[in-house]
Formats: structure tokens, C-alpha cells, sequence
């Protein structure tokens, strides 16, 4: 039994006539004759009484005919809805995300999937690293965004479209701190209370190799978690120091270290090896091209290994 055979039925039955069912089908008489005689001689029944040169269903033929409609109805719409999932604008995203990568895309990515994607359900997974990543490795995600140097390297994952953004030292307007003209210096900064994220061991070697093993995160971080933005809401509130992506609060004041931090985070989409992808991370690259750039931005592809 085929959908063409359920298809030639329903024509049949809709027009009443071999001749007419087969203009609609696009086929000759005679082959939509044996369409229908052989979906006969597969179910043991006749479908369709023969007066003339009309066909009126039987019995048989209108409960068959009943549960074609219903299977070809389904086979059009699981078509429609593969064809929707395709190109991204539907079906379900399950995508986690870093501190950093959360504080400059959740927003745009939600927002862009009611006003572009209405038929897309996007699920957000906010973890540290390493709890998405073995989210990831479950199938309960289909990508993670994660600063990819506090990735473990792993065969089984694939890392791309790096984007890096600029770190620095914060604080509110009007903190002491940035009132420093000549520049300020770690021991300045350790005064106060230091907020940050979890950072990367390539992140604390910098700040060792800057400002000495006083800088390392273990020892100077006295506020950390990994929601990004309540930490910005902290700096904006307090004199803490905030240590983060410059990009994550422009309203916060860059404070001129001596020497400069000149650090780096690195930004990509990660998926599991040689398995097919969510059709919707297009769109998610899309928007990491373009809500994670502050000019220090460089993209490349590169397996996370």
C-alpha cells in the first residue's frame, strides 16, 4: 500500500469517475484503474462497485476511504512541517549558554525568535560550562555558546564561529577608582570588592602574568557566579570591581589599568561531532555575527580538540 494508491482512491471517490480521477491524478485511465485494483487485491475487498461508467464506493470503500484522508492529510503535513523545520523557522531549539555569551544574546535570540520564528519553542539552559556540555553529550541540548577556552579539549566536540570580545575592569560613575587619572593598578583594585563570573585558566594566567599571583580569581574574586548581568547589576549599585566583557555594560566605566589587561574572551557555538545540527543554530549564527562584536571580534572555524 502506497500514498499514491490512497491518493488515486481519494480522487476516485471525490469524482466519481475513472477518467476525471485520472486528469486530476495527472496519470492515464488505465494506470489509476490498476492503482485502485491493486490497493483492492491488497486489502481483500472491494472498494468501489462499477455501475456504468460511474464508481460508487462500498461499504469496505467508504471506511477505507475514511482513514486515507487521515493518512494522506498527515503525510502532507509532516511534509509542510519538515519543509518548516528545514530552514529553521519552526520545530525546537534547546540551546545552553554561558555567563557572558547569556548576558549579550539570550535577549536577542528570544526576541527574535517571537517576532521572525513564531513556530520555533527555543529553550535557553543557562550552567556552567561543564554542566552543558554533558547536557550536550545527553542530547538534551542541540548547541551550547560558551567561552570556548574553558572548553576540556574532546573529540566528540565541534566548536565554530569564534567571536572574541574585549575584557576589562569596571566600575559605577563616580567610583573612586575613575577618578584616577594616571591609571590604576592592581593593588588599587583589590581595595574593593572584585565581581566576576567563572574565568577560564587562560583568563587567570593573564591576570597572573599582568598583575601577579595576587590577581589569580581564586585568591581576588570575592563576588563570583555565573549569571553575568546580576553582577553588572552589583557594580552599578556598589564599588565593586567588576571583571567582564567591556560589551556587557556599556554604562559602567573602564577603568585605565596599569598595565592593561589587554584579555580576551573567546565565544563559539559548540555541537557534538559528526552528528546532523538543529536547522535553527543558522539564525543562531546570524545573531552571534551580530550581537557578539565589539571590534575585537575574529571568526573562525576550528574543532574543539
Amino acid at each position: 500500500m502506497t500514498l499514491v494508491q490512497l491518493r488515486h482512491l481519494i480522487a476516485l471517490a471525490d469524482t466519481g469517475s475513472f477518467s476525471r480521477a485520472a486528469q486530476r491524478m495527472f496519470v492515464t485511465q488505465p494506470a489509476l484503474s490498476r492503482s485502485v485494483r491493486a490497493l483492492e487485491d491488497e486489502l481483500q475487498a472491494p472498494l468501489f462497485d462499477r455501475i456504468g461508467r460511474r464508481a460508487e464506493l462500498t461499504p469496505q470503500g467508504r471506511a477505507t476511504l475514511e482513514r486515507a484522508r487521515r493518512l494522506v492529510f498527515d503525510a502532507d503535513e509532516l511534509r509542510t512541517a519538515s519543509a518548516a523545520q528545514g530552514d529553521g523557522r519552526s520545530g525546537v531549539l534547546r540551546i545552553g549558554m554561558g555567563s557572558g555569551p547569556g548576558a549579550m544574546l539570550m535577549t536577542p535570540l528570544l526576541l527574535h525568535a517571537a517576532q521572525e520564528c513564531p513556530q520555533l519553542r527555543v529553550e535557553v539552559s543557562r550552567a556552567s560550562t561543564e554542566a552543558l556540555v554533558q547536557a550536550l553529550r545527553a542530547r538534551t541540548l542541540d548547541a551550547l555558546i560558551v567561552d570556548a577556552r574553558s572548553l576540556r579539549p574532546a573529540a566528540d566536540l565541534r566548536t565554530d564561529s569564534l567571536h572574541e570580545m574585549r575584557g576589562t575592569f569596571m566600575v559605577r560613575k563616580g567610583h573612586p577608582l575613575s577618578k584616577l587619572r594616571s591609571g590604576v593598578t592592581f593593588d588599587d583594585v583589590a581595595r574593593y570588592p572584585i565581581a566576576s563570573t567563572p574565568l577560564s585558566d587562560e583568563v587567570a594566567h593573564v591576570l597572573i602574568q599582568r598583575y601577579g599571583a595576587q590577581a589569580h580569581p581564586e585568591h581576588c574574586v570575592t563576588l563570583r557566579c555565573d549569571e553575568l548581568r546580576s553582577l553588572v547589576e552589583v557594580a552599578r549599585s556598589s564599588d565593586a570591581v567588576l571583571i567582564a566583557i567591556r560589551a556587557a555594560a556599556p554604562d559602567l566605566v573602564e577603568l585605565k589599568m596599569l598595565p592593561a589587561l589587554d584579555a580576551t574572551a573567546r565565544f563559539g557555538l559548540v555541537t557534538l561531532a559528526r552528528h546532523t545540527e538543529a536547522p535553527a543554530l543558522a539564525m543562531v549564527r546570524m545573531l552571534m555575527r551580530r550581537h557578539l562584536d565589539d571590534g575585537a571580534t575574529r571568526r573562525r572555524s576550528a574543532p574543539a580538540a
